[in-house]
């Protein structure tokens, strides 16, 4: 099977990713690693969106669920979310790539409001746009504001760096028979809650025809192989 041609795609990491073996924050080493990652995609010339998670940080929903206004913990949370993208440019812009952040929390002094033509114009001059601040609104997750920016900025697919690599029907880590997908459709993922991204994320794809790719970001090397159509991923599409 050939692989597939992207012009254009939004990588979505989870904060978790960026602590590293910390339990907690935002480990140098391992964002060095994993913006030599991105490095490596983009250098194929492919046009590439972030928009990375703020757990490694603060959780608004835990924050919430402590008792603390949900509204307010969410705010929390999105702040989260810029000061991890604010750490990824800084490392791929030491491996010489050119990136923006754009927040959807006005935030001038450390970077630009999320513009979309501007946007456009960032990627098409080769530079990573690193989207903040998940859709500027509490009660949405980054996994929303991942699919928002993916419609928005007309992506060719969205794909989601877990710790897993592909999507099972059931938690590969406490089931040892669970199943992996290579294929699986949008339908099927919320009609069995199959924990890909949240629901509405999930329909938001679904109702702009954008792949979902799922696969592992953990593995050295990954991003570039399930580009090129190679290693381990799972594709939530259509299923026609």
């Amino acid at each position: 099977m050939s692989a597939p041609h992207y012009k254009r795609i939004l990588l979505k990491l989870s904060g978790e990713v960026l602590m590293g073996a910390q339990g907690f924050g935002i480990e140098p080493e391992t964002v060095a690693r994993m913006a030599a990652e991105v490095k490596a995609a983009h250098d194929t010339g492919l046009q590439l969106c972030l928009v990375i998670g703020g757990g490694n940080i603060f959780r608004g929903m835990a924050g919430a669920a402590k008792g603390m206004d949900r509204a307010q913990a969410d705010y929390m949370g999105m702040l989260a979310t810029v000061m991890n993208a604010l750490a990824m440019q800084s490392a791929l812009e030491k491996l010489g790539v050119d990136t923006r952040v754009q927040s959807a929390i006005q935030m001038d002094a450390v970077c630009e409001p999320v513009i979309r033509r501007r946007a456009e114009r960032h990627l098409a001059k080769g530079r990573v746009v690193i989207f903040a601040a998940g859709v500027g609104s509490p009660y949405f997750t980054t996994d929303s504001g991942a699919a928002l920016r993916a419609a928005e900025m007309k992506c060719d697919a969205l794909f989601k760096g877990t710790s897993v690599d592909g999507v099972y029907d059931a938690d590969p880590k406490k089931k040892a028979s669970a199943k992996r997908f290579d294929t699986v459709s949008y339908d099927q993922v919320l009609a069995d809650n199959l924990k890909v991204m949240d629901a509405s994320a999930v329909a938001l794809c679904r109702d702009n025809a954008i792949p979902i790719v799922v696969f592992s970001i953990r593995e050295q090397g990954n991003l570039a192989r399930v580009l090129r159509g190679e290693g381990t991923s799972t594709i939530v599409t259509t299923g026609d």
